[in-house]
């Protein structure tokens, strides 16, 4: 992404050259075959007076532009607040390395590495993972070679203070923290509607997104935590989970409205997200 920022600022910059003739004093330029009795002078623009020409400055914006470096990107949301769907909408844009700690922690069990091995004793228990465990998971994670060419989309971590505090410490912090915000009573709604199909294992909403028949309509079955009781509670620990981020993350953090449509909250997403890497180039420009 920088270097399409930077490629742009080149083109908008660079003149075309002027072939002269010889030197005329006081910043007058003549074109081949005018005489100087004769010719209108073109007068240099105000930056070519300063010795700053139109290419060290397009330069300079690629140097800043390659110093930022990429996007970095955490996004948090309710059940149901469609930031599964964000989410690949933004890695599609932006081209992010899209990183879940649920499915960083199944693919280091599923490896077999050290860390898997860990988490899969204590899984094995009924006992959580501890903050540790999944820290250096997604310490080493973020560490490869594509995170850090591309940048990186943390997505539902951190969930408490202290996995924040962990990142902080290991100098692991976003350009900007998206927070999608939906009323519960939606949150509600799309929940308890939502049916899986056993078959095909697609997804369903009585309401949203219906079955197309009613062979499939007949066996969709309901998730046993698909319930209002069940959702009202996830949703009291999603707030508390927030409220302890809010005052590590206060300077990044935005909410952004998810009950609209997928094509206007991904709008305003990416709106934030073009702001945020313009600003993150003119901080380094201007150091």
């Amino acid at each position: 992404m920088a270097s399409s920022t930077a490629a742009a600022a080149v083109s908008c910059l660079s003149t075309p050259p002027v072939t002269i003739e010889r030197s005329i004093p006081r910043g007058r330029l003549l074109f081949r075959g005018s005489h100087a009795g004769g010719s209108r002078p073109l007068r240099l623009n105000s930056a070519r007076r300063r010795g700053l020409s139109p290419a060290p400055r397009a330069a300079k914006a690629v140097e800043a532009a390659a110093k930022a470096g990429p996007l970095n990107v955490m996004i948090a949301g309710a059940p149901a607040s469609g930031k599964g769907t964000q989410c690949e909408l933004i890695k599609a844009k932006y081209g992010l390395v899209h990183i879940s700690a649920g499915d960083l922690l199944r693919a280091e069990i599923a490896a077999g590495s050290q860390n898997g091995k860990q988490a899969k004793e204590f899984m094995e228990k009924g006992q959580l993972v501890p903050d540790e465990i999944v820290v250096n998971m997604v310490k080493e994670r973020l560490l490869q070679s594509d995170a850090q060419e591309k940048g990186w989309l943390l997505d539902g971590y951190p969930r408490s203070n202290s996995q924040a505090m962990a990142l902080e410490t290991l100098g692991i912090r976003p350009d900007i923290f998206i927070l999608l915000d939906v009323p519960d009573e939606l949150l509600v709604e799309r929940v308890v509607g939502r049916r899986l199909d056993p078959v095909t294992g697609k997804i369903y909403h009585l309401k949203y997104s219906p079955p197309e028949n009613e062979e499939i309509a007949s066996r969709l079955t309901q998730r046993f935590d698909d319930t209002e009781e069940k959702v009202k509670l996830r949703l009291q620990t999603h707030y508390q989970n927030i409220e302890s981020l809010e005052s590590i993350y206060e300077d990044v953090i935005v909410k952004v409205k998810g009950d609209t449509t997928v094509d206007d909250v991904f709008a305003e997403i990416n709106k934030l997200l073009t702001s945020s890497f313009d600003k993150k180039t003119e901080m380094v420009a201007s150091t």
